[in-house]
Parts: structure tokens; sequence; C-alpha cells
């Protein structure tokens, strides 16, 4: 092998393996993050499941706007209706759906895994009011023909309105 084909492959190996070592350091350090205390944020909006469902209906690019940050850090939503279903999701986790009668869409709310018993406090009927960060708002698929329930992440009991 020539010293030319040598110097060619030592360079390539410093470079792969410059980019493993930088690659590593920046997933550890994402990875570490702090995470959103969302329960501990002020919140910036207090509305209504209804509220929330129009606006997204009547407007979805604005509500976007208003609601979503590209950045992660969407807005912190206090939220009050009225109780469907308790569930829970492939992780584990419980989700509360509220909806009113005559929305045409209703919001999820995922409950922080230390807040599954608040959760596990609501029922059917009840009239409660989350709080919890706005991941995704409510927005009408072509494909299925119907209204897809927004997503709210972080969510925890604020009150219990019965």
């Amino acid at each position: 092998m020539s010293n030319k084909k040598k110097k060619i492959i030592k360079i390539g190996a410093i470079v792969i393996a410059a980019g493993l070592i930088v690659g590593i350091s920046v997933a550890l350090y994402l990875w570490n993050l702090p995470h959103r205390d969302v329960q501990g944020t002020a919140t910036d909006y207090e509305l209504t499941t209804s509220e929330l469902v129009t606006e997204y209906i009547n407007d979805w690019d604005n509500a976007n706007a208003k609601y979503l940050a590209e950045d992660g850090r969407s807005k912190v939503l206090e939220v009050t209706g009225t109780v469907v279903r308790v569930t829970e999701n492939f992780n584990g986790q419980k989700v509360v759906f509220m909806r009113e009668e005559g929305d045409k869409a209703g919001i999820n709310f995922t409950f922080l895994p230390e807040a599954s018993s608040n959760a596990e406090k609501l029922n059917p009927g009840q009239v409660a009011t989350l709080k919890g960060v706005i991941r995704s708002g409510v927005y009408f698929d072509k494909d299925l023909e119907m209204f897809v329930h927004a997503v709210v992440d972080n969510a925890d009991l604020v009150a219990d309105n019965q």
C-alpha cells in the first residue's frame, strides 16, 4: 500500500471517529436536558374544551400560531370540560378524554406517570380542569373523513369541579 492510500485511510478514520464522538456527545447532552416542568409553569391560557375545539375548527392556522411552538415550548393550557373516559396508553400512562356534547372533536390529555393516581379519581360525566402542554390541535383528516382530537401532554388534575 502506498503512503498516499495510508494517509487517506488514516484521515478517513480520524474523521469518522470525530463524527462519532460529536454525535454521541450531542445525543447525551440532549438526553440529559432537564424536562419541562409543565405543572410548575404559569398557565398561558384558561379555556373550555369547546372553546379550544371551536378555535381549531374555525381557523386551524391561527390556532396553531397561537398555541404551538416549533421549538417544543408550546403553550401551557388549563382546560375545563366533561370527562368522557379514562384509559391507559401503550406506555402505561393514563389518558383522559374530554368532550362536550355537540362538539365535533375532543381533547386527549396524557397524564404524567406521577399524576396517574389523579386521573384515576375522574369519572365519566364529571367536570374537571386539567393542565398540560398542547402537542396537537383538532384537525379534519380527509382520508378518515373525520375530525382528529387535540392532544395535551404532561397533564395533571387542577380542579375536580364535581
